[in-house]
């Protein structure tokens, strides 16, 4: 492992450099892969994998057509590669639980009967084990149970393996019955394309991802540019101007630059009058948002956002529901305004 110092703080990270792919492949060279579900993670990591000279299958329910479909057409061949849910988890030695937390819950005693005793349970999220008890998940004793959970959309995996790149990616044992479960989970996350892998808990895993997506990484995110965006349409600014001060600039320009060297360098990289302002009204920003994430992480832990999705998700009208909101945010004058904006954007030659 390599170790990195994170702001004095140690932690031991595990880079391509010292686990290189040829090596991963050495460690699942005897491994039949089956991937479960094609929906959001499956499509990247079965793919990429694919393309390492892993031994891939993918097990997709047919009646779900859509994603059966998507499948076929990315080269999977029905009775080869290809298979229901149940015929890929019996062939499988390590299969790869990637629908969604709702259908891992609904599915799971049909995939539990599958398992054989050496198998590898794979997860990309800690919702399933740790929240055991809402889920109904509880494997068997005689199975490896692992996670690697890339910090990224299926959608970002599968770009940046294409790029060259990869997405960093936490990794955690739960249960290791070989004597292997570590081995086999630092090897699959080099296979799906990681950039570097960090060491985690199922818990761990999945609070800090439960908070970050209602948080910074969505909800959060979406909240705060929809308030400002309000002020300044309250104020007589026009839609242009307030979505390019919103959202066009922080995703075209400022991002792009913390991304490359850090929030201080962007900060550096900024008008004096920007920076400034900024330093000026981050604490008051910070002071005012903490009592609302110690709020989200206490309800991520203690089990309630866990209830709520499973209730909502379950639902026989969620599919409706969700449609109906997400088109309500696509309708708003904000976004509405950001279509217009990004077709104003030059086209690339």
């Amino acid at each position: 492992m390599a170790k990195i110092n994170f702001g004095g703080i140690i932690e031991d990270v595990i880079t391509r450099e010292e686990f290189p792919l040829k090596k991963a492949q050495e460690v699942l060279k005897n491994e039949v892969v089956a991937v479960i579900g094609y929906g959001v993670q499956g499509p990247a990591q079965s793919l990429n994998m694919r393309d390492n000279g892993i031994n891939v299958i993918v097990g997709q329910a047919p009646e779900f057509k859509a994603d059966w479909d998507k499948a076929v057409k990315d080269g999977w061949v029905p009775g080869k590669t290809l298979f229901s849910v149940e015929e890929a988890a019996k062939k499988g030695t390590i299969i790869q639980y990637l629908v969604s937390d709702a259908a891992q819950r609904a599915i799971w005693p049909i995939l539990k009967p599958c398992l054989n005793k050496g198998d590898a349970l794979y997860f990309s999220h800690g919702f399933s084990i740790t929240y055991k008890e809402q889920t109904g998940v509880i494997p068997p004793s005689d199975v490896d149970v692992i996670l690697c959970a890339p910090k990224g959309s299926g959608t970002s995996v599968r770009r940046n393996f294409l790029a060259g790149a990869g997405i960093n990616s936490s990794y955690a044992v739960f249960q290791d019955y070989t004597g292997r479960a570590k081995e086999r989970v630092i090897a699959l996350g080099i296979a799906i394309g990681s950039g570097y892998l960090f060491p985690t808990t199922f818990e761990n895993e999945v609070y800090s991802d439960l908070t970050g997506e209602r948080g910074v990484l969505m909800g959060a995110l979406a909240g705060i540019m929809e308030a400002q965006y309000k002020v300044l349409r309250e104020n007589g600014h026009s839609p242009s101007e307030a979505f390019n001060e919103t959202v066009e600039e922080l995703t075209q320009s400022l991002i792009r630059l913390v991304d490359e060297n850090g929030m201080d360098w962007m900060y550096a990289n900024c008008s004096a009058t920007a920076q400034r302002g900024a330093l000026d009204w981050l604490p008051k920003f910070r002071e005012a948002t903490l009592p609302v994430f110690r709020e989200l992480y206490q309800r991520v832990k203690n089990g309630d956002e866990t209830r709520r999705v499973l209730e909502k998700t379950g639902h026989p009208n969620y599919r409706a529901d969700l449609d109906a909101e997400l088109k309500q945010m696509r309708e708003s004058e904000m976004w509405q305004a950001g279509q217009q904006v990004r077709n104003l954007r030059p086209k690339h030659k």
